[in-house]
């Protein structure tokens, strides 16, 4: 056996393993509130069609991740969409929302998916050396953990609902992250990964509780001035 196609696979694999990650809360995040057929159609359909854009990206991976403000609009989508996210939550536990709507939920996978999966793309490339064969292979083992995981973490949430905090807080975070990564930013603070820990953490933190104050104690708040004037 060829150990170094031997290495070059394992090494794929802990890269998929450890980079998808963050993409299969996105899918259970987004599918989850969808009646089961539904939420398997948004999980295989989102995740097919972002395994297609990550094909069409990995020829401009290398590229883009030079270019600045390129990570940095990328982190600020994320953080949106965990905002997002978490707003839809609330709603639905105050019993204001309603289903997600099958396309939202697919549109919201595609999305966190682009932005997310540039680091897997390159280190897949990376790892594959070339090797047209282990590229495939790992963009094929990507989504089969994409699907796994997303279905998983959807199941999970339904049984334990405040795993939608920590789901959030994983995307919130990871689009912190991302934004310091960008050249421009990176260029701005330099190389200190203590300053980016923290950073990241007091975002992440600063954006769930706001989101858990808009999105749930104002609207409550609204709800009691309404009822007080109308009587």
């Amino acid at each position: 056996m060829d150990l170094q196609l031997l290495s070059a696979g394992l090494s794929i694999i802990l890269i998929d393993l450890v980079l998808s990650g963050d993409n299969a809360v996105v899918i259970g995040m987004a599918a989850h509130r969808l009646p089961a057929r539904q939420r398997r159609m948004a999980i295989i359909f989102g995740a097919g069609a972002a395994i297609v854009l990550r094909i069409a990206l990995t020829a401009v991976a290398t590229m883009l991740l030079l270019l600045p403000w390129v990570r940095l609009v990328g982190g600020g989508l994320l953080l949106w969409i965990g905002f997002k996210l978490l707003k839809e939550e609330e709603e639905q536990h105050e019993g204001a929302g309603g289903s997600e709507r099958l396309i939202e939920a697919i549109s919201t996978i595609v999305i966190a998916d682009v932005v997310m999966s540039v680091d897997n793309i390159l280190g897949v490339a990376a790892a594959a050396r070339g090797d047209i064969v282990l590229l495939i292979f790992g963009l094929v083992l990507s989504m089969v953990i994409m699907l796994a995981g997303g279905s998983l973490i959807a199941s999970m949430i339904d049984k334990f609902w405040w795993l939608v905090y920590l789901g959030s807080a994983v995307i919130i975070w990871t689009g912190a992250e991302m934004m310091f990564a960008d050249p421009f930013i990176a260029h701005e603070i330099g190389e200190n990964h203590s300053l980016v820990l923290t950073l990241s953490a007091v975002i992440t933190v600063v954006l769930m509780v706001t989101a858990h104050y808009v999105h749930r104690h104002l609207p409550k708040q609204r709800r009691m001035r309404e009822q007080t004037s109308s009587e």
